[in-house]
This record gives structure tokens, C-alpha cells and sequence, in this order.
């Protein structure tokens, strides 16, 4: 086992608009994989597939259900991400803990999605 985590799932109610704010905050494609037998709206972030990378994913659907409670997700922050954290409030989310030091391990920051949803950034710089 290469990584702890290997998918993730990031529950939404209005699947065009978290897509958007997911697109233009963390400067990534995602792919439309809709699931129409289940009624569901399922869409993925780009990832390394090839090499075993971590990959995820936006639903929209039934029992998937928005909230700050519950596992914290990082998202990958990219060289330095202050340049993800200042697209969150721009595009509708806000951010609920600013870029702090973790010492050797980087920064981290979270934010409110524009779902409800509390999500994390980790990056080295």
C-alpha cells in the first residue's frame, strides 16, 4: 500500500456550481462521469491514474450530504497554496482557517466550499 488514502468523495448539492468552484480554486479539470442509474452527478479531479495517485471526486446525489463535521480533506495546495486559498472567496467559499505553518511538514489552510463542505489545502511552500 503506497498512500493511506487512494479516493475521496466530496458530497455537493448543486453539482455545476461546485464544479466551477473546484475547477477555478484548485486550477484543475473535472471530468463529467455521470451515474444516471443511481440519478447521480459524479464528477473527477485530474489525477495521476498511471503512478497510483490519489484520485477524487464531487457527487451529487442522494444521502450525499454537505458538512463541516466529519474527515477532513487536504487537497493538494500545488507550490504554494496561497494561490489556491485566494481563488476561495472570489468563487463563493470562505476561507475558515488561514495559510499556517506546520513546520517541516509545510502550510496548511482550510475552507468552506461553496456547498458547505470543510476542506483543507496542504502544500510545502
Amino acid at each position: 500500500m503506497k498512500n493511506a488514502v487512494n479516493w475521496f468523495e466530496i458530497p455537493v448539492k448543486d453539482y455545476e456550481r461546485a464544479k466551477q468552484f473546484y475547477a477555478t480554486v484548485m486550477d484543475s479539470k473535472i471530468t463529467d462521469l455521470p451515474m444516471p442509474e443511481d440519478n447521480m452527478k459524479y464528477g473527477v479531479f485530474e489525477y495521476d491514474e498511471d503512478n497510483n495517485g490519489v484520485g477524487g471526486a464531487i457527487i451529487e446525489g442522494e444521502g450525499q450530504n454537505p458538512t463541516t463535521d466529519g474527515a477532513t480533506i487536504y487537497l493538494n495546495g500545488g507550490e504554494n497554496l496561497e494561490t489556491a486559498l485566494n481563488k476561495v472567496e472570489a468563487n463563493g467559499g470562505k476561507v475558515m482557517m488561514p495559510k499556517t505553518d506546520i513546520g517541516q511538514f509545510g502550510f496548511i489552510a482550510q475552507f468552506l466550499d461553496t456547498e458547505g463542505n470543510r476542506v483543507a489545502l496542504h502544500s510545502i511552500l
